[in-house]
């Protein structure tokens, strides 16, 4: 690490490094630098050490593959399947390891931002234009994270500024009438550093709904979107011992697609566009103290986080001709410590006071959380990293629940083979909505006594370098027990507990760095995720999943990348649910990408999107974009 203050970094403000001095490193300051993951023990942690399945997606990737939006960041990761209906701005789910798609804790720079009202993030929404970095961390994992974490975390972690100012902008434009635009300025100067980005996404013409579903004669409108994103990242270094950070972010976005008319049955999509306009706004204050000469790390921050959701639907008599209005905030305080026990021993303490509101969606509520956890993570003999975690969660609602989790993982020095485990639990509390928002024009009625959703879940793995390192293989067995999950009751007039599920499977890679210009890597998920009351598959989750990638630099100023994506076959259920199960069969995608530096700062790029032009529905009723050739320039000062 570069200072004192680093060391205490658990994911937000100040500076989060993506590589770091390893173990050996600090013996030979010669010996390479490796990467550091923050999220699977919230303090920079070597790779190899961590227990948990976590993926790392850096900036150099997003850049190589061209990957515009948090969905297209997140479509190879193991372990995970999403869905989106239609093109960008989409509704966007994610599914964890075959959990429900509100079962994941989203952060960026340490802010949640799930949305507070319905307890679940819409991940169409996000540019990745500022992104550092995003990790993927799989499995239950609310001993440090609290509730939402009961199938994996997202943490994702904007870029900073350091060294001298610097200008970086870039125009795009291609198929379905896109237009993007980025900006940054970033550096550093004395202890004060800084970045603001603004970014703006613009496709006019998307099609997306099947024409099979359309009337004769009836023309398809294409979806259209518009994302504006700013967002502002402060850290000052007041002495060597203390400082503070703020980010900012800011999202607008309006998107129009063709909903259902249901004045038909089954119902068929509308002739007019519903529009939705969506406002986020996260802000998050931090300070960070170092005491005892570095062996006493603290950090104190303030979070913010406000939904703002208008959707309008066009009235075909039978829907709701008034607009949806979801309005919904989040305050939270938290403290982090991190005290270094020994050189091979840390001790991790934290404190969080939450409070979530519901405002005018149609009522006004809310609900406070407050939790304490405590985390050892330790290397009693060499090869061998522990951490272990529990937490406690008081919620005024439905009192107070307590989370565990365990992960050893251990290396044979003579092999370099990694074996690792973690065994964990999680939970999900009710959200606003599900506890006081009622529907009664429909006899649906909000439940104030629901408990949360939990689960326990364990996995067991083993990587294995070969051909000198340049050759890494690995496999990962998983399995996870949900109980208690808030399902609408039989009579379809209420919520409750009532449901339960088990998922398991295998995640497994093969990563070849075949020199120092071409690396190649294969991914494959087999899940299984099962209703145990119903006995059948979960919807949305496939039981196959396949990629393979390559990124080839030919010369030092080209570069090229190419990605297949295969998805298996899946219950879905059709566009309207008066079909509610059906088999979706599989589809495969084909992505490629490059990039030209012509010098002096300038670039070019260009990249083909499914390549192959399949009009694939997932989910079933909301077609995929088909061919899309996109291009542009960038440039960066000085």
């Amino acid at each position: 690490m570069k200072s004192v203050l680093q060391t205490a970094a658990p994911a937000g403000v100040l500076m989060i490094m993506l590589w770091g001095a390893s173990a050996a490193q600090a013996d030979d300051p010669a010996a390479p630098l490796v990467p550091l993951v923050v999220t699977a023990t919230r303090i920079p942690t070597e790779l190899s050490q961590v227990a948990s399945s976590l993926t790392l997606i850096t900036a150099e990737d997003i850049e190589a593959h061209q990957w515009r939006t948090l969905p297209d960041a997140l479509g190879t990761t193991p372990g995970l399947s999403l869905t989106q209906t239609g093109g960008p701005g989409g509704q966007t789910s994610v599914f964890l390891r075959g959990a429900n798609a509100n079962h994941t804790k989203v952060l960026i720079d340490g802010i949640d931002v799930v949305d507070p009202s319905e307890g679940s993030f819409d991940f169409g929404q996000t540019l990745t234009s500022a992104f550092a970095r995003v990790e993927v961390l799989r499995g239950p994992q609310s001993s440090l994270y609290g509730s939402d974490a009961l199938g994996g975390v997202i943490n994702i972690v904007t870029a900073e500024g350091h060294g001298r100012p610097r200008f970086d902008a870039a125009v795009e434009g291609g198929s379905f009438d896109t237009l993007n635009e980025t900006a940054a300025v970033s550096g550093s100067t004395g202890g004060l550093s800084f970045r603001a980005d603004i970014a703006h996404a613009f496709s006019g013409d998307t099609p997306v709904t099947p024409l099979a579903l359309l009337a004769p004669g009836e023309a398809r409108i294409g979806d259209r979107y518009d994302n504006l994103t700013a967002s502002t990242k402060l850290g000052l270094a007041i002495t060597p011992d203390f400082g503070l950070g703020l980010v900012v972010r800011y999202l607008g976005a309006r998107l129009k697609t063709t909903g259902e008319n249901y004045a038909a049955y089954p119902a068929v999509p509308d002739a007019a566009q519903t529009v939705q306009i969506t406002h986020q706004l996260f802000v998050r204050g931090e300070a960070r103290l170092s005491l005892m000469g570095g062996g006493f790390a603290n950090m104190l921050g303030l979070g913010y986080t406000d939904y703002r959701t208008r959707i309008q639907a066009p009235d075909d008599g039978f829907g709701l001709p008034e607009p949806i209005i979801n309005n919904g905030d989040r305050l939270e305080l938290d403290w982090q410590g991190t005290f270094r026990l020994a050189a091979r021993h840390t001790l991790v303490l934290g404190a969080e006071d939450v409070t979530e509101r519901l405002r005018g969606s149609p009522i006004d509520a809310s609900k406070t959380t407050r939790a304490g956890f405590i985390e050892l993570q330790s290397r009693p003999l060499g090869g061998l990293t522990i951490a272990a975690s529990v937490r406690y969660d008081d919620d005024d609602r439905f009192g107070g629940r307590a989370t565990w989790r365990v992960g050893p993982t251990y290396t044979l020095e003579a092999t370099g083979t990694q074996l690792k485990a973690t065994y964990g639990t999680g939970f999900k509390s009710p959200t606003l909505t599900q506890l006081f928002v009622s529907f009664p024009a429909f006899n649906f009625f909000a439940n104030p006594n629901l408990r949360p959703e939990t689960s326990e879940g364990y996995d067991i793995g083993l990587e294995q370098p070969m051909a000198g390192g340049a050759v890494r293989l690995g496999a990962t067995w998983f399995h996870n027990a949900i109980r208690n999950l808030i399902e609408p009751n039989a009579d379809f007039t209420s919520y409750d507990n009532i449901g339960r599920a088990t998922t398991y499977g295998i995640e497994s890679f093969i990563a070849w760095r075949v020199n120092g210009r071409l690396s190649l890597r294969g991914d494959h998920t087999w899940t299984v995720a099962c209703d145990d009351v119903a006995a059948q598959d979960l919807l949305r989750r496939p039981r196959q999943k396949a990629t393979l990638s390559a990124d080839w630099r030919p010369t030092n100023r080209l570069s090229l990348s190419a990605t297949a994506l295969y998805t298996g076959a899946r219950i879905d259920g059709n566009r309207d649910f008066s079909i509610p199960r059906l088999t979706a069969g599989p589809y495969l995608t084909v992505n490629l990408a490059g990039s030209y530096d012509l010098g002096r700062g300038l670039a070019v790029f260009a990249r083909i999107d499914n390549l192959l032009d399949r009009h694939d529905q997932d989910p079933v009723g909301f077609q995929k974009p088909g061919l899309g050739v996109f291009g542009g320039v960038k440039v960066s000062l000085p």
